[in-house]
C-alpha cells in the first residue's frame, strides 16, 4: 500500500490473493489486507500533507497533474492489459478506452485548477465582501471493481487539483491498476497527498468511512452498500457523495428501427463490459410497431459479439469478475425464465467457445418482460437485457420512471421533439439521446433517487463535491 509516500505492508502482515477472472484458479498477485490501523495510518499521512498541499498556488498543483498525465500516456497500453487481467474487461472494447480516459481526466482537471475561485459582492468603497473556495481536507475515495481506472479518473484529479489530499481504497477484486496509478502519481506528488490502501470493504473501507479525520467520503458501488456508507458517515456530518446502482431505461421510438440505432442500443446495454456497468440500459422499451423487426436486428448483432479472453483483440466481451457474481447473474436468469409468458430472444450460452477456468457469460435477451418482475426491477450487473413493449409516450415514460433507480437513460427517436420531451421527463441524472456511449470529461455524472447524490467528472462536480465556500467581510474604514 502507498502510505505517506512509502510502500508498506498491512500492519498485520496479512495479504489477500488477487484472482484473475480469466482463470479462477490463478493467483496473479497478493495485496495487503488493510484494516483499521492501516486506514488510520493513511488518513494521518493525508492530514499531515494537507496544509502544505492546500496552500500551494493553483499553478503548482496544475503542473503536478499535467506531469502525471504525461507519465501515464505512454503507459496506457500496459494499464489496459493489466485492466483486462485484473477485471476481465475486454482490451479493445473496454480496457484500453478506460486507460485512455484516465489521461484525459488528469489533463482536463489540470485545466480547471484556476477555476477554484470565489466572487466579490459590490458593497461600496467602505467594505469588501468576497468568497473563497476552499478544499474540504482529507477525502476518502472508495472504488468499485468493474472499472477502477475510470472511476479513479472521476474522483482523484478533481480532488487533488482543488487542494484536497486523498486516501483511495482499491477494490479487493481488482486493485492492481490502482496501485500502478499510485506509483506514477507518487513521483510527482509530495508524500501523503495520495495514499492507497487495499483490503476488504468491511474492514479497511469501513474504517475510512467512520474515521473522524476524513472530511469527505466519495463512494462508488451498490445502492445497498452506499446507503450504509451515507448513514455511517452522516452520523459525524462528513461530506458524502454516492454514485450507486441503476436499472436504466432505453426507449426506442417507432421511427428509429434502423441498423444505426441497433448499434447504439448495443453500446447502451454495456454487453461489452459483461453488463457490469451501473449505466447499463438493461430495460429496453420497444414500440409495438417495430418490436419484432428491431428485436430481430438486435439479436442478429448480439449473436456476432465474441465472448473470449479479454486480453485478445478479437474479443468483444470478457469475463465476469468472480464466481460469486457469475452465479448471481445465473440466478437472475433462472428467475426470469421461471416467469409466465417470458420469451427468450437470444441465449448465447450454448454457443460459447470459452469456459472453464474463465468466468465467461454470454449475453441473454429476454422478451415479453413485465416491468414488475425482478429482472426488470433489480440491478443484475450482468449481460442480461429485458425487453418490454410500449405503444403510448405517456405510458413508456411512466414505465421508465417506475423504478427507485435514476442513474442513466437512453432515448432514440428521429422526431427530435418526441426525443427531447421524453428525455426531459425521465427521472435520471444522465440522459443520452440517439447515442449509447460512455462518459466524457466535463459532463456532470451522478444519479437521482436511489442511484446516488452528488456529481463528479465536471467543473460543477469538482466545485460542489470537493470544495466549500468561505464568506469574508472586511470593513475598510
Amino acid at each position: 500500500m502507498l502510505v505517506g509516500g512509502e510502500w508498506v505492508p498491512a500492519a498485520s502482515g496479512e495479504t489477500i490473493d488477487v484472482i484473475t477472472p480469466v482463470d479462477r484458479f490463478k493467483v496473479v498477485a497478493r495485496t495487503p489486507r488493510g484494516r483499521a490501523e492501516d486506514a488510520d495510518r493513511a488518513v494521518r499521512a493525508a492530514r499531515a500533507a494537507y496544509p502544505a498541499w492546500a496552500a500551494l498556488p493553483f499553478a503548482e498543483r496544475q503542473r503536478a497533474l499535467l506531469r502525471i498525465a504525461d507519465d501515464l500516456e505512454p503507459l496506457v497500453e500496459d494499464l489496459a492489459r493489466l485492466t483486462a487481467l485484473d477485471t476481465g474487461n475486454a482490451l479493445r472494447t473496454q480496457a484500453r478506452p478506460e486507460a485512455a480516459l484516465l489521461v484525459q481526466a488528469f489533463r482536463y482537471f489540470a485545466g480547471l485548477a484556476g477555476e477554484v475561485k470565489g466572487v466579490t459582492l459590490p458593497t461600496g468603497d467602505e467594505a469588501l465582501s468576497y468568497t473563497r473556495r476552499l478544499p474540504l481536507g482529507v477525502v476518502a475515495g472508495i472504488l468499485p471493481w468493474n472499472s477502477p481506472l475510470m472511476i479513479a479518473a472521476f474522483k482523484l484529479p478533481a480532488a487533488l487539483v482543488s487542494g484536497n489530499t486523498m486516501v483511495l481504497k482499491a477494490a479487493e477484486d481488482a486493485p492492481l491498476t490502482i496501485l500502478e496509478l499510485a506509483a506514477v502519481c507518487a513521483r510527482h506528488l509530495p508524500p501523503g497527498v495520495l495514499n492507497v490502501v487495499t483490503g476488504y470493504g468491511a474492514e479497511v473501507g469501513e474504517a475510512l468511512v467512520v474515521h473522524e479525520d476524513v472530511d469527505k467520503v466519495s463512494f462508488t458501488g451498490s445502492t445497498a452498500v452506499g446507503a450504509g456508507v451515507a448513514s455511517r458517515a452522516g452520523q459525524r456530518l462528513a461530506h458524502v457523495s454516492l454514485e450507486l446502482g441503476g436499472k436504466s431505461p432505453c426507449v426506442v421510438f417507432p421511427d428509429s428501427d434502423t441498423d444505426a440505432v441497433v448499434e447504439q442500443v448495443l453500446l447502451a446495454t454495456r454487453f461489452a463490459r459483461q453488463g457490469q456497468s451501473c449505466t447499463s440500459g438493461s430495460r429496453l422499451f420497444l414500440h409495438e410497431d417495430i418490436h419484432d423487426s428491431f428485436l430481430d436486428k438486435l439479436v442478429a448483432r448480439a449473436s456476432e459479439l465474441r465472448v473470449g479472453d479479454p486480453r485478445e483483440e478479437s474479443s468483444d466481451i470478457g469475463c465476469i469478475i468472480n464466481e460469486r457474481q457469475w452465479q448471481r447473474v445465473q440466478g437472475y436468469i433462472e428467475d426470469g425464465l421461471a416467469q409466465d409468458g417470458v420469451g427468450v430472444a437470444y441465449d448465447g450460452r450454448a454457443s460459447l467457445a470459452v469456459g472453464e477456468p474463465g468466468l465467461y457469460h454470454a449475453p441473454m435477451i429476454l422478451t415479453q418482460v413485465s416491468n414488475d418482475w425482478r429482472i426488470a426491477r433489480e440491478e443484475i450487473f450482468g449481460p442480461v437485457l429485458s425487453v418490454l413493449r410500449w405503444k403510448d409516450e405517456d405510458e413508456v415514460v411512466r414505465m421508465a420512471n417506475d423504478t427507485h433507480y435514476g442513474l442513466a437513460a437512453f432515448v432514440f427517436a428521429r422526431d427530435i421533439g418526441a426525443a427531447m420531451r421524453t428525455a426531459h421527463r425521465i427521472e435520471s441524472g444522465w440522459v443520452q439521446v440517439n447515442q449509447g456511449g460512455g462518459q466524457l470529461p466535463g459532463q456532470s455524472y451522478g444519479g437521482m433517487k436511489a442511484s446516488g447524490q452528488g456529481r463528479e467528472f465536471s467543473l460543477e462536480g469538482m466545485l460542489e463535491g470537493f470544495t466549500q465556500i468561505q464568506q469574508v467581510n472586511v470593513r475598510l474604514t
